[in-house]
């Protein structure tokens, strides 16, 4: 028995390490804030985030198919990817857990919240930054460019920012980064507002949403609709990725605050 417990310690250590990014350790954290990044993002997007946060352990989830997972296959199905993130994140639990998802990582967040609650596991809170409190668009709204227009593809990821011009004009990059650009687009648009949007989970968990004042591509889902833990809307100064010059640490401390105190 002892044995058997051993494995599934040492398999369930693998798959956060595979899974999840620790940016900086902290001694003995009061919790815990797991990061998904937006479509084409990587950990790496959210690596200076470790020690930001005092009292607060921050993880960067890892996408398979680029940067340290190249090697593996793209995920193609967004609930499936959060039961997998789940998964890796369930062993972190000893303290409470808080989400924060940006872009198409906030759904990814909705998913990973609805799946940790599934297994008696309540997060704190979720951070749905890159997106807005409204209805979901209409179907001519949500249409991008075609995922096999290169050209096209790369002129959206100027526009949203985040993407530096000189490094998109690369032909290296573009062949590395392309791909699960295309597929990260492709899971996304699947997920939602198709036809499986009226089946988006119900979370008991609070929501803050975040998205900058001048964020013409922010996306828009029906939180207040989504979680019976209520919404609070946040604007930042700044586009799609105001968060990469102004990231939201001192707003994430502050509504964690409580967690320390319950800690």
């Amino acid at each position: 028995m002892t044995t058997d417990l051993t494995t599934a310690s040492n398999r369930a250590s693998a798959d956060t390490d595979l899974w999840l990014h620790r940016t900086a350790p902290v001694a003995d954290p009061v919790a815990r804030l797991i990061c998904f990044p937006h479509a084409g993002g990587s950990a790496s997007f959210f690596r200076a985030w470790g020690h930001r946060i005092p009292g607060v352990e921050v993880y960067a989830v890892r996408y398979p198919g680029r940067a340290e997972r190249l090697a593996e296959p793209v995920a193609t199905d967004l609930r499936e990817l959060a039961r997998a993130v789940a998964d890796a994140v369930a062993p972190l639990a000893d303290r409470p857990l808080a989400l924060f998802g940006h872009s198409m990582g906030a759904p990814i967040a909705l998913e990973t919240a609805a799946a940790l609650e599934a297994r008696g596991i309540d997060p704190v809170h979720l951070f749905a930054s890159g997106s807005r409190d409204a209805p979901y668009p209409s179907a001519e709204d949500w249409a991008d460019p075609d995922k096999d227009d290169d050209p096209a593809v790369i002129e959206r990821l100027l526009t949203l920012g985040g993407t530096d011009p000189e490094l998109a004009a690369d032909p290296e990059f573009q062949e590395l980064v392309l791909p699960y650009v295309r597929a990260d687009a492709a899971m996304f648009h699947a997920y939602a507002p198709g036809a499986d949007a009226g089946s988006a989970p119900s979370v008991r968990c609070p929501v803050t949403t975040l998205a900058g004042d001048a964020d013409t591509d922010a996306d828009c889902r029906p939180w207040s609709e989504l979680t019976t833990g209520g919404v609070r809307e946040h604007a930042a100064q700044g586009d799609h990725f105001y968060l990469v010059a102004s990231p939201p640490h001192a707003l994430i401390r502050d509504t964690l605050a409580p967690v320390h105190l319950v800690g």
